[in-house]
């Protein structure tokens, strides 16, 4: 009877965490904070006043709740971007998301190895660490509004591309600081494989699953939702063992479905949209759990400093150059720099670098833990703000059912 009791109270308090998270989204539209930044807070705050809450959660535990979300956030992000869209705006999608990407990555690594006294290897992994941006963060920020016409599609492009690309850079990185023979051909040949892998595999993932929607019909509409999900996963999984970035193939696999036609299409866009702002929120509910596995005292200030230079200098210094030749309103290419909303995606190389030991890298995880809590409290809560004042046109969507 205890152990039915035991795991009655964690059902009840994973229920609980979703119940909230759901009504979060009414929260987000009337408090300037994002919710995930809500739930960060209350899980840090839990754990510091119930510690033993924490040493139920490893970091190996965030790690693969993080996969488990991204897998949803850039599937679902994708379908939201669509082909039609990504076709539009593919050159400065791409440049801001690759380009963009290291160089936002090699201006953060300056400041680690001038600033902090990094290795060029430690600081490399920090830059890699905070270069990817977050759409469902940028999601939550904005509730039931939606950036118009081209610089929307540039942001969630952007954050969906600068994602895989900065899990590869980092994966390489590891790659060259566990290995004392590897020289930095590593990182570009894992970047690379990567990255034409994923690629592959998203391409032939999406013209497998849109062949099987149309051509098996299902008894049970419910089932397309379920269906498309695993489908998701499949492509992962099999772009993962095939050693590419599963994280590229969901995103392309979500892009070149989005605009498809196929039945059930508007009840899977419901579902995906919905597991996505979730699983949002889990992550960041992981991450302030693990508060407890990093010394915050002596890395705050850093923290904090970083998450200036970025916001104010190396992410517009980065993608300035790209936004320049691009027909947009000095607003547009402002709002563009401004919001490069950091979220899940650092909170899992960050947990990577953990895991594999890499000098330093409880500092960084402490610094990461801290950058992006600035980014979703104090940069992410002033979006709307900046957009109004900045001109920048939004629509109302609705993004669930009535």
């Amino acid at each position: 009877m205890r152990e039915i009791t035991h795991f009655g109270l964690a059902v009840l308090v994973v229920a609980g965490i979703v119940v909230v998270a759901v009504l979060s989204n009414k929260v987000s539209e009337r408090v300037p904070i994002p919710a995930p930044a809500i739930f960060l807070l209350a899980a840090a705050a839990t754990v510091h006043f119930w510690p033993s809450v924490g040493r139920r959660i490893s970091i190996l535990e965030v790690e693969r709740i993080a996969v488990v979300a991204l897998i949803l956030i850039l599937f679902d992000g994708g379908a939201r971007v669509g082909w039609a869209r990504f076709r539009a705006a593919w050159i400065p999608i791409s440049l801001l998301g690759v380009f963009g990407t290291f160089t936002t990555a090699g201006l953060v690594a300056l400041a680690g190895h001038y600033l902090f006294d990094f290795s060029w290897t430690t600081a490399g992994i920090l830059g890699a660490a905070l270069a990817p941006t977050d759409p469902a963060v940028m999601f939550s920020v904005l509730g039931k509004r939606e950036v118009s016409g081209r610089t929307g599609t540039i942001l969630e492009g952007e954050s969906g591309v600068n994602d895989p690309v900065g899990i590869a850079l980092m994966i390489g990185m590891i790659e060259f600081a566990t290995h004392a023979d590897a020289t930095f051909w590593i990182v570009v040949r894992e970047f690379l494989l990567e990255m034409s892998v994923g690629l592959a595999m998203g391409i032939a993932g999406a013209w497998l699953l849109l062949e099987s929607l149309r051509r098996i019909r299902l008894a049970n509409p419910a089932l397309y939702p379920l269906g498309t999900l695993a489908a998701a996963g499949v492509i992962y999984g099999v772009a993962a063992v095939a050693h590419g970035s599963g994280f590229l193939a969901v995103f392309v696999a979500g892009i070149l479905i989005g605009d498809a036609d196929y039945p059930g299409r508007d009840d899977v866009e419901r579902f995906h949209t919905s597991l996505a702002s979730l699983a949002e929120v889990v992550v960041f509910v992981a991450l302030g759990l693990t508060v407890h596995e990093v010394n915050l005292e002596p890395v705050w200030k850093d923290g904090l400093l970083i998450a200036l230079i970025l916001t104010f200098l190396a992410r517009p210094i980065g993608i300035g150059p790209f936004l320049a030749p691009l027909r947009l309103r000095h607003g547009e290419r402002v709002f563009v720099m401004w919001s490069g909303l950091k979220g899940a995606v650092p909170i899992l190389l960050a947990a990577f670098a953990l895991l594999q030991e890499v000098s330093g890298s409880e500092r960084i995880y402490g610094i990461v833990f801290v950058v992006v809590a600035f980014s979703v409290i104090v940069q992410g809560g002033s979006v709307p703000f900046v957009a109004k004042r900045l001109g920048i046109p939004m629509r109302l969507v609705h993004r669930g059912p009535p």
